[in-house]
């Protein structure tokens, strides 16, 4: 069939709304109709070839949608169905089988490979040409997507559908680093690097584990204004203090338990280990190109017990995180909606220019009416 995608064809170029041929779902595959996708910021690493995802390509990752076909071999989920479309995975290694897929070993070339890990094959095509896709098993930056019965979440009709794709990627990674990896108990502190969506994200669900002292930093000060409204007990702005570290260990007494680096920036990842009081722990969720290295003192971390863990996707099992979150959104204690700006599908340039900018928090492109 035949349906509009935005193809990015060079490192750093435009993400051009252009024809494209899309195959029929394989026999594990879904083909469904996308309400809305969300832009994230791996998106454009990916664009500008940090990470290496062949192109021309079709990305995307935050997608929500329609079931329009199914394959022969598909039984979770039909035609009509409303899902979310988060990150692939293989389900047969060690990590799959024990209930942790974001840590797949065979990740990268299910999610950044631009194919089917199994053939090699792209379900997109332009002019007999290949284009990469299956892009975090979906490329939603289109009318259609083909993902697979692994990674579609059904969900309910009684929440927006073309609000939920960011809940694919990035609002679960900054939720799912507090709740499942970092885990703080009650009473406990945090300083959350980064107030984009996955940084905000990782704001209110501080809150729902019932930390008593959530700090936010980040440049932006209408982002630092979000952090507030949603929870956080202070702020910083690096620019408005001499220094970062001093200031965060002013605001909590000497430190903080936990701390989450959402920026991709090594300084700032070396700079969130010194914010940590004994036995602290850092989690890691910024990606930055490929290869790139960040330095701690060996003895900060062995002498105070301290730790330092790296978090793909929130460690999260979409099946079971998404729906968990889509109710904490009903019961009012998780308002991601508030991070949303819509946008037409044909405005996705404005879109990436207001997310880059930091102007806008998490930009949803709406494709078509659920």
């Amino acid at each position: 069939m035949n349906i509009q995608a935005a193809v990015t064809h060079e490192e750093g170029g435009a993400f051009e709304i252009e024809e494209v041929s899309l195959e029929d779902p394989q026999s594990d595959e879904v083909l469904v109709r996308v309400v809305g996708a969300g832009v994230c910021h791996t998106d454009m690493i990916v664009r500008d070839q940090m990470y290496p995802t062949p192109l021309p390509a079709v990305l995307g990752h935050e997608g929500s949608g329609v079931v329009e076909a199914v394959g022969s071999d598909v039984t979770r989920v039909e035609p009509g169905d409303r899902v979310v479309m988060s990150f692939d995975y293989d389900t047969t290694c060690p990590s799959c089988r024990d209930g942790h897929p974001a840590f797949c070993s065979d990740f990268f070339a299910h999610n950044f490979g631009g194919s089917r890990p199994h053939d090699e094959t792209s379900p997109i095509s332009q002019d007999g040409e290949r284009i990469s896709g299956r892009f975090f098993g979906q490329s939603s930056f289109a009318t259609h997507a083909i993902a697979t019965e692994r990674n579609v979440v059904p969900v309910e009709d009684d929440v927006p559908l073309e609000l939920l794709g960011p809940l694919g990627c990035g609002v679960q990674t900054g939720a799912g680093g507090v709740i499942n990896t970092l885990n703080p108990q009650a009473g406990s502190s945090i300083a959350v690097f980064g107030a984009g969506s996955v940084g905000l994200s990782a704001v209110m669900a501080a809150g729902i584990k019932s930390c008593t002292e959530i700090i936010s930093i980040d440049l932006k000060p209408n982002r630092l204004e979000k952090a507030a409204e949603f929870g956080a007990t202070a702020t910083v702005n690096p620019e408005e203090v001499d220094d970062v570290v001093e200031a965060i260990r002013e605001a909590t007494g000497g430190g903080v338990d936990y701390a989450l680096e959402t920026t991709g920036v090594p300084a700032v990842a070396e700079q969130a280990t010194e914010t940590l009081t004994q036995r602290g722990t850092l989690g890691i969720i910024g990606a930055p190109a490929l290869g790139t290295e960040a330095s701690y003192d060996v003895n900060n971390l062995i002498l105070g017990g301290r730790s330092i863990t790296g978090i793909v996707e929130g460690d999260s099992d979409p099946q079971q995180f998404i729906p968990d979150l889509i109710e904490l959104y009903r019961q009012g204690k998780f308002p991601f909606d508030e991070l949303v700006t819509y946008y037409d599908f044909e405005d996705i340039e404005q879109a990436v220019e207001d997310s880059e900018s930091g102007d806008t928090i998490k930009p949803v492109l709406r494709m078509s009416d659920a």
